[in-house]
């Protein structure tokens, strides 16, 4: 079992126990439904695998592999970004589609959990041999994508032209039907939404400030009078000028970036950033406008050399990149990929606050061990649903031929997202499981509540 199954097998176990939680199921009748429960929830209804036949430049033939996981659709369609990296495999995308169906369902989305992968180095492929590797996976998975079945966005190493290539082939071998709802994270003339790249980093950056600024003035009365560890860490750094570390400055992390160094809520410093090469440190703050600037001119990367700092007139040192997790920081944002702390490296951590912009960073027993010495994680099924939240309404966009200013998309992103906190806030803070823990019962109690009223437990 996976570590995210022991998660829902936990909070399945802690629903058994509320009576007043599907109160219709008695005694041996209700073990038996839960028992179901664990199963429908804990694996994926499809999982689809293939070889892409792909002709490189230089005549070769590779087989590529790829994969479409679709985990549970009780809410609506299959939701769920593709991304093109090395590291891909059939676990890490199961685990992945499986929390896009708690993300949804605890953001209050139409939509069920999935999620896609292609085993590759983007890097090392022309634009000609991705534009072919996209077309393939989508005449491969053909039959299982469309805007009610199954709508793919993109992940860690595709972007809006991957979904562009993709909804054109989509729109070929669909001739006659509608196609623009098929993928969401397009560019804005091929029907995608004003927002969506940034929305992520955004919605991820919000979050955190939301808890430390907003509920936290409005609810500090309350939360002193609370027997919760985390309460009393958090209303210690309310009124410091944090310092913030940020691991990884791609499109999410370059924006989370951003974010903190122009908020106005809080006093934040961001000391820190971290890409796949490098890590910069300013104990007195990074200028994250000049290094989002480099990043775009240099094909995302951060400043490698002294002279590429010296020449564009930032101040940084130069360290190791996996040295950030560890130094002397009051917020960590993890912008990365999956289990970037974990066993080896959980009690170096040093930040009491960490969010979850990327999914999975942190492994089970680094979370348990975290939370348990008093690190707040703002996990990343609440964090970081920025990104699908508006593939949502880019995807009603393209249903019903209207189109949101950015101003609008960014009110209606925040506004879900706050509905989703004041729901979830009150009752972490009020009771003792983590943060994480509390988003799964709540995700589980919507998706249970509507198995069992759909006659799917028995």
């Amino acid at each position: 079992m996976s570590e995210r199954n022991t998660v829902i097998e936990n909070s399945l176990t802690s629903l058994l126990k509320d009576e007043s939680f599907l109160p219709d199921l008695k005694a041996q009748t209700r073990e038996q439904a839960f028992k179901s429960l664990v199963a429908l929830l804990s694996t994926p209804n499809h999982v689809h695998k293939s070889y892409l036949r792909v002709a490189l430049e230089n005549g070769t033939i590779v087989r590529i592999p790829a994969f479409r996981v679709q985990h549970n659709d009780t809410l609506g369609p299959y939701k769920g970004g593709i991304r093109f990296h090395e590291s891909v495999n059939e676990s890490e995308v199961s685990n992945l589609a499986r929390l896009m169906t708690l993300k949804n369902s605890l953001h209050e989305l139409p939509f069920g959990g999935g999620k896609g992968g292609v085993i590759i180095n983007p890097k090392k492929y022309s634009v000609k041999e991705l534009n072919l590797i996209c077309k393939k996976y989508v005449q491969y998975f053909n039959d299982i994508l469309g805007p009610d079945k199954d709508i793919p966005a993109p992940d860690a190493g595709t972007g809006e032209r991957e979904m562009d290539w993709m909804m054109a082939e989509y729109k070929n071998t669909h001739p006659g039907e509608p196609y623009r709802g098929s993928f969401t994270g397009k560019s804005i003339i091929n029907g995608g939404s004003l927002g969506r790249k940034s929305a992520t980093g955004k919605g991820v950056y919000f979050t955190f400030r939301y808890i430390m600024h907003d509920f936290l003035n409005e609810q500090e009365k309350w939360l002193q009078e609370q027997d919760n560890s985390f309460a009393e860490n958090a209303l210690k750094l309310k009124d410091k000028k944090m310092k913030v570390a940020v691991q990884g400055f791609g499109n999410l992390g370059s924006v989370a970036a951003l974010e903190a160094f122009q908020c106005n809520y809080l006093q934040n410093e961001v000391v820190a950033v971290s890409d796949s090469n490098v890590m910069l440190y300013n104990s007195d703050g990074l200028d994250i406008p000049a290094l989002v600037k480099f990043a775009r001119d240099h094909d995302g990367d951060l400043p490698k050399t002294k002279e590429d700092l010296s020449e564009h007139k930032i101040k940084a040192d130069l360290k190791e990149r996996d040295s950030l997790l560890e130094i002397n920081v009051d917020v960590l944002i993890m912008a990365a990929l999956e289990n970037q702390i974990h066993k080896d490296n959980m009690k170096k951590i040093k930040a009491p606050i960490i969010v979850e912009g990327a999914n999975a960073p942190i492994t089970e027993e680094a979370d348990k061990y975290l939370s348990d010495s008093g690190t707040l994680i703002i996990p990343d099924i609440l964090a970081n649903a920025g990104g699908v939240i508006v593939s949502y309404l880019e995807w009603i966009q393209g249903r019903e031929t209207q189109f949101y200013k950015e101003e609008q998309i960014y009110e209606l992103l925040f506004e879900r997202m706050q509905n989703t906190l004041d729901t979830i806030l009150p009752q972490f803070f009020g009771d003792p499981f983590p943060l994480r823990q509390n988003c799964y019962i709540h995700s589980v109690m919507k998706l249970s509540t509507i198995l069992f009223k759909q006659g799917k437990l028995y």
